[in-house]
């Protein structure tokens, strides 16, 4: 069972790539046909999950799932809780979309741009109120029942406390290193985010307008990235700049990520490595290990 579960896992990563390859083609019949793929292959995981948490031998007969009417209540529920939580014309629930945008990115972000992220590439953007309740959801979840999901969308941690990170979202499958948050992650993770934007932009054969906005408005934050003009910025000049200057922060960032990484998993529990610790109880072990 436990080498299906992860055959499965390996499936649903696969079909999210394609999703979002298709996506970015320009692609719509593709991209509806693996997002049904991947919301079955993510079915059949929470099923082969469940399955292995319960001894065959120990299931009666009795307890086989309902075929009649008295079975239709909890699936319509279930269908209800899979609706988008999108506008119009977004087929996915809120979770996924901010996946969709942070796995683009790759770097820990806020609300506003994870939106504006999925608005450019993926054709639906969302209310960033609502992702603030996502996250506690999240939370809630994993304390419930630690690791059911293959992802959860989760906080990005202060390098110095361990805390959340204000406003900024991460995802749990990430390495702790680009999770944790230090004095030159902010810029480092800027230019990250504007090389992976060009890049997307790239691959697709005629870039939507708002992709293209959004490209500008990291472009001008970069020095060099602009080009001869701000109208047309080019995604090539724009990954030469931010690359330039990544070059600068990137050792010195990815030292204090990687120390504050390494106190993390010695120090936190699971819950708090992805939420953060209580700001209280991060300062005592910080001046524990100082003292």
């Amino acid at each position: 069972m436990a080498e299906t579960i992860e055959a499965l896992e390996r499936r649903i990563d696969e079909l999210r790539v394609a999703v979002r390859e298709a996506v970015l083609a320009g692609d719509p019949a593709v991209a509806s046909t693996r997002r049904g793929e991947l919301k079955r292959a993510e079915q059949s995981w929470e099923d082969a999950l469940a399955a292995a948490t319960v001894p065959a031998t120990t299931v009666p007969a009795a307890t086989l799932p309902a075929t009649g009417p008295a079975s239709a209540a909890p699936q319509a529920a279930g269908a209800q809780a899979l609706a988008p939580a999108g506008p119009a014309g977004s087929l996915l629930p809120l979770r996924e979309q901010v996946y969709e945008a942070l796995s683009l990115l790759h770097v820990p972000a806020a609300p506003k741009l994870i939106a504006t992220v999925h608005e450019a590439f993926f054709g639906s953007t969302f209310p960033t109120t609502k992702v603030t309740s996502l996250k506690r959801d999240e939370e809630r979840s994993f304390r419930t029942s630690p690791f059911a999901r293959p992802y959860y969308i989760c906080a990005a941690l202060s390098a110095d406390y361990l805390s959340p990170s204000r406003g900024l979202l991460a995802v749990s499958t990430w390495p702790m290193e680009r999770r944790v948050i230090g004095s030159l992650s902010p810029r480092v993770d800027f230019l990250t985010a504007a090389i992976r934007v060009a890049d997307a932009i790239d691959r697709i054969p005629t870039p939507p307008l708002t992709a293209r906005r959004l490209l500008q408005r990291f472009a001008a934050s970069i020095p060099g990235a602009s080009g001869e003009g701000r109208d047309q910025v080019n995604p090539g000049v724009v990954r030469r700049a931010a690359d330039a200057e990544l070059s600068v922060h990137a050792d010195a960032d990815s030292r204090m990520r990687k120390e504050a990484a390494d106190r993390a998993r010695k120090q936190l529990a699971d819950a708090e490595q992805l939420f953060g610790a209580r700001l209280q109880q991060a300062a005592d072990e910080t001046g524990a290990d100082a003292g």
